[in-house]
């Protein structure tokens, strides 16, 4: 699949300029295994890099005008700008639209943010113009976060192209810049991060607040289990309303604490928020603290017991997120409750939320037999076809060619 797509990218460039690339670069999406909208709380999570990557296929160019051009097999049209438009482009934190069509303003807010760096904004090469074609296996809309891939994979490229020196954390923070300052979507720094560093067999367990990252052996298919993916084919935006309303609930939550973030609310002072809080608000911060609590647990039972042991957890995340923070849909419950029915050991939405994808902990030789369920489900209620597919905790951003 992969490398059919990194050939995809080598051929797109060539298309747009006639020349072969200087390098293609990759960076995979992500699977949160537990840890749902504590990311931008400061918390906890627990994601793994997935085989599904985003390449990038990138070259200098030689016109010396400082310009970026990027084309991408999700739009028929190339988008290009002066480099030093990037700044009237961006941000749109103000909640104005980019500039440039949605896909672009990704690779583009990574050049943007990556220029603004600390200690990049002075280096010359951050004015060398570039060519960029991207192609991607990653669902789009499915909870997988195609965008923080498509964020790596770039934020990669111009980190050697414009030998701007910045380590894999310091380009999660590009990409996160991207994504809320540029494309205007309020997500956290999980994403990126597990693009990053992802690892095969391990899961990143990531400090949103310190970004500290130890990477977590999950044992999956040791332990003969796989984790099957089950994207609904509902469509989410992270830059729609309701991802902002959960974050500005979580805000005006701590607020009510009077703490800097749900990160300092234990699940001991949920009494206290209850009595504090309307209905709803508390709703949400109860979510965000069990969530947080649910992370540490998770670790702690892979590290002591393995993961035959972490189901229960799973679901209990998916019935909070339901719940109490009302991002699940029908759909992803069908997906869920089928999964648990057929013999899952474990299972809940992963990502966003408003739709997207579910994650279901199975044994390997009930892969078809999950499956078959889960699609029955959803043909007697009525949904579109699941695409199913199982997963393994894979390699983060790298240079392929």
């Amino acid at each position: 699949m992969t490398d059919t797509t990194l050939e995809a990218a080598t051929a797109l460039f060539l298309d747009l300029t006639g020349r072969a690339p200087d390098g293609v670069w990759s960076a995979p999406g992500r699977v949160n295994l537990i840890g749902e909208h504590t990311d931008y709380n400061d918390g906890f999570v627990l994601p793994f890099a997935i085989p599904h990557r985003t390449y990038a296929a990138v070259g200098v160019r030689a016109d010396g005008l400082g310009r970026v051009r990027v084309a991408s097999t999700f739009a028929a049209e190339p988008v290009e700008v002066s480099l030093n438009e990037l700044d009237e482009l961006f941000p749109t934190a103000s909640g104005t639209a980019p500039g440039v069509p949605e896909w672009a303003a990704y690779p583009l807010g990574v050049a943007w943010a990556l220029r603004q760096a600390d200690g990049v904004a002075s280096s010359a090469a951050t004015g060398t113009g570039l060519d960029i074609a991207i192609t991607s296996d990653v669902p789009v809309g499915a909870g997988l976060s195609s965008s923080a891939a498509i964020e790596s994979a770039t934020a990669s490229a111009l980190n050697d192209l414009w030998a701007a020196g910045l380590d894999r954390i310091a380009l999660a923070r590009v990409g996160r810049r991207a994504e809320n300052e540029a494309v205007g979507a309020p997500t956290g720094i999980m994403d990126q991060m597990a693009s990053m560093l992802g690892e095969p067999d391990a899961a990143i367990f990531l400090d949103c607040r310190s970004l500290d990252a130890n990477l977590v052996q999950v044992g999956i298919a040791e332990a003969g289990l796989a984790i099957l993916v089950m994207d609904t084919r509902v469509k989410h935006a992270h830059s729609t309303g309701g991802y902002g309303e959960r974050r500005a609930a979580c805000e005006r939550g701590a607020a009510i604490m009077g703490v800097p973030s749900l990160r300092d609310v234990s699940v001991d002072d949920l009494p206290r928020a209850e009595e504090l809080m309307d209905d709803v608000t508390f709703r949400r911060v109860r979510h965000v603290v069990t969530e947080n609590q649910r992370v540490l647990d998770t670790v702690k039972v892979l590290r002591d017991e393995g993961p035959r042991s972490i189901g229960d957890l799973l679901v209990a995340s998916h019935a909070s997120m339901r719940d109490d923070f009302e991002i699940s849909v029908p759909e992803l419950d069908t997906a869920v409750e089928a999964a648990l029915a057929a013999g899952a050991l474990g299972a809940r939405m992963t990502g966003g939320g408003f739709g997207g994808a579910a994650i279901a902990l199975i044994e390997q030789d009930a892969v078809q037999q999950v499956s078959d369920a889960v699609n029955a489900a959803f043909a007697a209620s009525g949904f579109a076809a699941p695409v199913i597919f199982t997963v393994v905790p894979s390699a983060g951003a790298r240079r392929d060619a």
